[in-house]
Parts: C-alpha cells; structure tokens; sequence
C-alpha cells in the first residue's frame, strides 16, 4: 500500500447505498481498494432535525416539487471544510469538460453535493460558494448518477488508477478533439475490413491517419469544439492546438 495521501471525495446524497455503484469495479475500483482515492457517502437526513427527518419543504413563490433545504445541506457541508473543491450537481450547470476533470484531479479531493426534488436552495449554493456543474442537457432524477459520472473521469485521471500515461492523454477530449475509430481482429468481418494504413506498419501514416480521422468526426459531430479550435493561436513546434481549458489542464497532468 502507497504512503501518498489518497485523493479523498466525499457524495452529500439521499441515498448513499447508490456509492461507489459502478467505480466499485474495473479501474476506479481497484484504485478505490489500493486506496489510490477514497469515497465518503454523506447521508444527508442524518442532519434533519426533526423525527420524520425532513430534508426538504415547498418553494417559496409556488410551484411544483420540493426543495432541499439550506440549514440541512449547510450542515451536512460541515464536516467537509478540507480546501476541497465543492460541485453541486445541477442541470442548470456549467456542461462538465475534460478540464474540469483535469483540475478536480489535480486538487486534493472533491465534495459533490447530489441534488433531489426541485434542487437545492440556492442560498446555500451561493454560501458555500458551490461550482454549479452539469453533465449534459437532459433532466435526471438526482444528482447521484451525474455524481459517478464526474467521479468516473476525475478517478482515471489519478496518478497509478491507468496502465498507461497515453492512453489518458490519447482518448476524445485529450487535445480538444474527439476520438479516431478503432479495430481489432479479425481483419476481415463479415466483409468489412481494416483500413489498410492500420495495417501497414508505418506509425507516422497510421498516427497522420488517425489525427485526420479524429478532426473529420469531431467537425461533422461536435461543430462546437471544433469551432473553439478554430479560435486558439497556432501550435508550437511539435505540439496539436487545443481549447485553451483543455490544453492547461492537459499541461498540468504532464508536468
């Protein structure tokens, strides 16, 4: 077992048997069991003070659902004053990102605070100066699952969770471009075959290959980071453009 201080994350949920859920296995769960990182699950109505163990009441103004209420989430918060970054999981969020990924792994750890109902009051949000995060445009039941989704890809990101360096830095996102396709055996299936240049053996064709492959699907599919390519300054020597988010973070991982 490694001296290093695990990387600690900590869900605030209602429902805490949901952790670690699916990072209990693969990469993210052997590094959970080598303690590479460390996973609190916070029930929050520990912290209700009345004997139904409320967590959460009407909105002012009207309207349907409930609202988790700020005195319950502040309290539950108070153990977690660490330095760690706190996310509130919200579709109303900033779009989670590789970068996000990138500085949440670099920081010691992470609080992720899982939304019920209508949300959470926004009083407490804004108190305990939450990062307002969501993992895509659609509506969830909770925060929970977004939560092992964050956690999914801040995890591979720890130093020793992957086997090798460059498989991280090599998938979508990596260089603010999508990921080129991939095959294996058999060579021929069903009458579809490899690419020949995959099979040629010449690296620096199969890697020009791959690169036009990754722009061509990342421009038909995702015209808005393709766009934000478009916009950053030339490359050095040696190196891809990239969104500037992205390359910092990516930078930071390397060093």
């Amino acid at each position: 077992m490694s001296d290093a201080v695990p990387w600690r994350a900590s869900a605030l949920t209602l429902f805490p048997d949901m952790f670690p859920g699916p990072l209990g296995h693969s990469l993210a769960g052997r590094a959970l069991a080598r303690r590479v990182w460390t996973l609190d699950a916070v029930d929050m109505r520990a912290f209700a003070r009345d004997r139904h163990r409320s967590v959460d009441d009407t909105p002012f103004g009207g309207g349907a659902g409930m609202v988790l209420r700020p005195d319950i989430v502040d309290a539950a918060l108070s153990g977690q004053d660490d330095g760690r970054p706190v996310v509130c999981l919200t579709p109303r969020g900033v779009p989670f990102t590789q970068a996000h990924a990138a500085a949440f792994a670099a920081a010691p750890g992470l609080v992720l605070v899982c939304g019920r109902y209508e949300g959470i009051d926004q009083r407490v949000i804004d108190a305990r100066a939450m990062q307002e995060i969501s993992v895509g445009d659609y509506v969830l039941s909770g925060g929970e699952v977004a939560a092992l989704v964050v956690l999914d890809a801040v995890v591979r990101l720890l130093p020793g969770v992957m086997g090798a360096a460059a498989s991280a830095e090599e998938e979508s996102f990596a260089e603010g471009l999508l990921e080129y396709p991939h095959y294996t055996r058999p060579a021929d299936w069903q009458g579809r075959t490899v690419p020949d240049v995959l099979l040629s053996g010449h690296h620096e064709a199969v890697r020009a290959w791959r690169r036009a492959q990754a722009e061509r699907i990342t421009s038909e599919r995702r015209p808005d980071l393709w766009a934000r390519r478009a916009c950053q300054p030339p490359a050095p020597a040696g190196c891809h453009a990239a969104g500037a988010a992205v390359t910092r973070s990516d930078e930071r991982i390397k060093r």
